[in-house]
């Protein structure tokens, strides 16, 4: 009954933790703080000093224990070390760069404050550490993980992943001493010798077992993440055993099976139930936390905070800005690592586990972690913002030829562009592409690095640059473009995208990206001239294909003849063109049977039937004929510009222009010029959608639509002595 009594206090106990968890995490997410510090406040609250739920529970201290086992091995398991391949020796420099430098000048001032040697190894060691999971998870929020600032960040953060595990094996050599016997090196060379021997055992594991392993777990996906957990475990129960931590053993588990073509597999659905036990390790922090002891090092806290929100980024510009990189790629790469990491907690834990450091100086610790996490969030949230403002300043951390991006941020103000697409994702080099098929002059915008070098092996011409960059505006041929899209969607890109531009008198019309419909109001009442919703868009073209293709007329039947079904692509030879000059039975004996155009199928349709983009032909004939017909629909044959787009041209009739006194119907506008007038602007009056019989007059405006050589088409043309500017040509 005693144990039955005790499984319901723990069972009641883990509740109340969960409960106050979500209650204290959603009061953090509403102040755009990390969750890490809620979970260190419900510590707090659930510790000794409050509440008591989390105090010597073993329940909360195994679970977390778990936790940090697992939060190691998915490091281990998407170490990527091609990461700092791409980056060249700026992740290298930067990375080691920073840690000395903070780990140095952190050691001096630890010793300045009359610390032990010992516990101003542990606060070098834990303030030269960022934070892996705050900084990644806000880069993906900004969508700035693949520019070129992000793949920086992401290459020093592995840098320090394996400083970290590289001094957790120093400490946990430093541990094996026990005090009195043996010296360091004698200790050092054994745990050498030991970690060699099993480095090798699980080199030769891996290499071996580990494929044939994965590949038959990996029939059943649950079986293969138990298998995952199970063996982040167990690495770490052997690396304790062998003198090195748990910790270590984690991580090295991870890497194991990096280089399995499930690793992402198993990644992902260990993220999860991470995070949760990761819970339970922050509960007990903050529950071993002594605020007596944590005041008598506030002041020191505070001074140790500042040092990393200033330090760091300072020393990460200054590298940056001899390698010969911009201040403003600098300062976005520093503000990211302002702050210390999870791990600087793991390590402070593993120093008083081991009876180096007193729980004070994991206190301190962690008061700084809770400033700086703290603080690092909103330092990274509002960069873009803060750099502008101290932009002038800034200047000093830059060289005055910055090599490193000059050469990717080409100047290309003089080129000749129609369009150009901010943000080359899959939705912006889509959109790319078939406006080059439109015969379109685009250029492309992007800062990912490694899709700019895809878009030049497919020809396509791209220029590096941040939308919201103010000097990348100075490298464009805004004077040449008429339109520019933001393919990005997300708010703060478009708008000031568009702010940027108004700033810079831009003439021609902007297109943004928008996902809802808040964020498109609010785009229309920046400026942007066309919202584009990809998402809606998308929608009601798959609506459209798929109520054509739920037509009875496309049953499978057992018919004697071909039966096939050929949709009109945009920009198809034949839009806005009649079925009747459409030679598909001349050309290739097949019949068209009916049109279905949004689940609407004309069975035997009028030979007059304009063909619209999305169309969906029903074509019978024979099967070897049917492949050429469908061919011939979807042959995409674009006129060149001048000659084939839309245009509406101002035309005027004076005293001498042969059409006054005359119909529209005796003019033959449509036949003579294939041009329609679509306005007739008449003294103060305007006749809208003229009829044929309209008789013209000297004085009037014409308002004439057709294509873009319809000035040139119109012999008897007379331009108006004053035009009006092109957005006001249509009449209302």
């Amino acid at each position: 009954m005693e144990g039955v009594t005790l499984l319901e206090s723990l069972f009641a106990q883990i509740g109340a933790l969960l409960v106050l968890a979500a209650v204290v995490g959603a009061i953090g997410t509403l102040l755009r703080q990390p969750l890490i510090i809620s979970f260190i406040v419900v510590g707090i609250v659930a510790g000794p000093s409050g509440l008591g739920l989390a105090s010597d529970n073993v329940a909360v201290e195994m679970l977390a224990q778990v936790g940090i086992a697992l939060l190691l091995f998915v490091v281990g398991l998407k170490l990527d070390l091609s990461n700092i391949r791409t980056m060249g020796p700026v992740a290298l420099a930067v990375g080691m760069g920073q840690v000395i430098f903070t780990a140095l000048f952190g050691f001096l001032i630890a010793l300045a404050l009359r610390m032990s040697v010992a516990a101003s190894v542990y606060v070098a060691v834990a303030l030269a550490l960022s934070s892996t999971i705050i900084i990644i998870k806000l880069l993906t929020d900004k969508r700035e993980i693949d520019s070129l600032h992000g793949r920086i960040t992401v290459g020093v953060l592995i840098v320090q992943d394996i400083v970290v595990i590289a001094a957790m094996i120093v400490l946990a050599a430093l541990g094996a001493m026990g005090g009195a016997q043996g010296s360091l090196l004698t200790t050092m060379g054994t745990v050498a010798l030991k970690s060699g021997a099993y480095l090798l055992g699980l080199g030769l594991f891996t290499r071996y077992a580990v494929p044939r392993l994965t590949r038959f777990l990996s029939r059943s996906q649950e079986l293969l993440v138990l298998f995952a957990v199970a063996w982040a475990v167990f690495l770490a129960l052997c690396s304790e055993h062998l003198g090195l931590s748990k910790e270590v053993g984690a991580f090295l588990a991870g890497v194991a099976l990096a280089s399995t073509p499930y690793r992402d597999a198993i990644g992902a659905r260990l993220v999860s139930l991470r995070d949760f036990l990761l819970l339970f390790f922050f509960i007990e922090l903050g529950a071993s936390l002594d605020l007596s002891l944590m005041h008598a090092r506030l002041a020191q806290s505070v001074g140790f905070s500042l040092f990393i929100l200033i330090g760091n980024p300072l020393i990460v510009m200054a590298i940056m800005g001899v390698m010969g990189y911009r201040s403003r790629t600098g300062f976005f790469t520093g503000v990211a690592m302002a702050q210390i990491s999870e791990f600087s907690l793991l390590i402070g834990a593993l120093g008083v586990s081991l009876g180096h450091i007193d729980k004070d100086i994991l206190g301190l610790i962690t008061l700084v972690g809770l400033v700086t996490i703290g603080l690092s969030t909103y330092l990274i949230m509002y960069s873009r913002d803060i750099y502008n403002f101290l932009s002038r300043g800034l200047s000093l951390f830059e060289r005055r030829t910055p090599f490193r991006e000059i050469a990717a941020l080409q100047d290309m103000s003089d080129a000749q562009v129609d369009v150009i697409v901010v943000g080359m994702g899959r939705y912006g080099s889509n959109i790319a592409h078939c406006l080059r098929l439109r015969r379109r002059r685009v250029l492309g915008v992007d800062f990912d690095p490694d899709a700019l070098s895809a878009l030049r092996d497919r020809e396509i011409p791209v220029v590096f640059g941040d939308a919201t960059d103010p000097e990348l505006l100075e490298h464009l041929p805004l004077s040449q473009s008429r339109v520019i899209v933001c393919a990005v969607p997300d708010l703060e890109v478009n708008t000031v995208l568009v702010r940027l531009l108004r700033q810079q008198r831009y003439a021609g019309r902007v297109a943004l990206t928008a996902h809802t419909p808040r964020d498109a109001e609010i785009l229309r009442k920046e400026g942007g001239d066309l919202i584009l919703r990809p998402f809606v868009d998308a929608a009601e073209q798959a609506a459209d294909a798929v109520a054509a293709a739920a037509h009875p007329i496309h049953e499978r039947l057992d018919l004697p003849v071909g039966l096939a079904n050929a949709r009109i692509p945009p920009g198809s030879r034949w839009l806005g063109r009649p079925l009747r000059d459409v030679p598909l039975r001349s050309e290739t004996g097949v019949s068209v049977l009916a049109v279905s155009r949004a689940g609407r199928a004309m069975y035997d349709p009028d030979p007059d039937l304009t063909l619209f983009p999305g169309d969906h032909i029903i074509l019978v004939g024979a099967p070897s004929d049917l492949l050429r017909a469908q061919e011939s629909l979807q042959e995409q044959e674009f006129a060149d510009e001048e000659e084939g787009e839309f245009v509406i041209e101002s035309l005027c009739v004076d005293s001498d222009s042969p059409w006054a006194g005359r119909t529209l119907a005796e003019i033959a506008f449509r036949s003579r010029f294939n041009a329609t007038v679509i306005a007739i602007e008449r003294d103060e009056d305007r006749v809208l959608t003229p009829r044929p019989d309209e008789r013209l007059q000297v004085g009037d405006r014409l308002f004439v639509a057709g294509r873009g050589s319809v000035r040139q088409d119109i012999s008897d043309a007379r331009p108006c002595p004053t035009q009006r500017p092109e957005n006001d040509a249509t009449p209302r």
